[in-house]
């Protein structure tokens, strides 16, 4: 176990962020637009982004970094600012977190297919060392390869985080199948579990996909599948089509209402993904906390 794992873990659970993208849009990032172009374009919303859930009460948050790999980059045109992009996504949520809160920096996938041939595992690999050496060189406290649908590149982006000796977190999306229990490749938890264990994940978990209730039963098959910590970031239940809007109908209390059984398993790290603000994050808190 890692020094910051070490440190972390004995006060369990440990509340992370919510979503990122959706906060950004309430802000006026576009439909479309690359996200993470706003590290450099617009840094203050970033960092209000940021700052809301560092004030609501996360101990971890990531950064506005997910799609910041040079193969998501070059549909933009922007594979030529990939490393400045990771490192002001970095630093917006350094200068967020001060002293007492810890960064671990996004890492998404790149958007290319390895089974139908759109991508290589070598070009992969290249591209998420070179963002992972970019998120570290800017102080990143760990780094988190999530809403991964492929477990083999996301192992691959594990293995290439791993290179930086920072602390890793592997996340998968649980979103498919019958009973809503494998990745969109077909992956069951317990696959999950044991390629993230061998590429040499320090935590192990999913995101996105669900709500809530539907991350108790993974995280139940994921504790009984590893001896790693758990990472669970749920979106706000399933989206909506409103007007031509998406929309999440999951209110914060509903939310956080799961929290008391996911901590019983044994979940050890907890917040939000699509559709989660930071009162989600405030009322994780208040329902763990009692």
């Amino acid at each position: 176990m890692t020094d910051l794992l070490a440190h972390l873990l004995p006060q369990r659970p440990v509340i992370t962020d919510g979503g990122w993208g959706t906060q950004l849009q309430a802000l006026g990032l576009p439909i479309g637009e690359m996200p993470d172009s706003w590290n450099l374009e617009r840094a203050d919303a970033v960092l209000e982004v940021a700052q809301r859930y560092v004030d609501a009460g996360s101990r971890i948050i990531l950064t506005n970094t997910f799609r910041a790999n040079r193969i998501a980059m070059s549909g933009h045109r922007l594979e030529e600012e990939v490393e400045n992009l990771n490192r002001a996504g970095v630093r917006i949520s350094r200068e967020a977190a001060g002293d007492h809160v810890k960064v671990f920096a996004s890492m998404g996938p790149s958007g290319k297919m390895l089974m139908a041939g759109e991508i290589s595992a070598d070009e992969l690999r290249v591209a998420f060392e070179e963002q992972a050496g970019a998120l570290a060189a800017a102080g990143a406290d760990a780094i988190v390869v999530e809403t991964m649908s492929d477990l083999e590149e996301a192992s691959i982006a594990v293995r290439a985080a791993k290179l930086t000796g920072l602390p890793v977190v592997g996340s998968l999306v649980f979103d498919s199948g019958r009973d809503r229990d494998r990745t969109m490749m077909g992956a069951t938890p317990e696959q999950v579990a044991a390629a993230l264990e061998e590429a040499g994940a320090d935590v192990i978990g999913a995101n996105c996909g669900l709500g809530m209730e539907g991350f108790v039963p993974i995280a139940r098959r994921l504790l009984a599948a590893t001896r790693r910590p758990i990472w669970v970031k749920p979106n706000a239940g399933l989206p909506e089509m409103e007007l031509g809007n998406v929309v999440y109908r999951t209110t914060p209390t509903e939310f956080a209402s799961f929290a008391p059984t996911l901590v019983a398993l044994g979940v050890s790290f907890i917040g939000g993904c699509c559709g989660t603000t930071p009162e989600f994050i405030r009322e994780l808190i208040r329902e763990v906390g009692r």
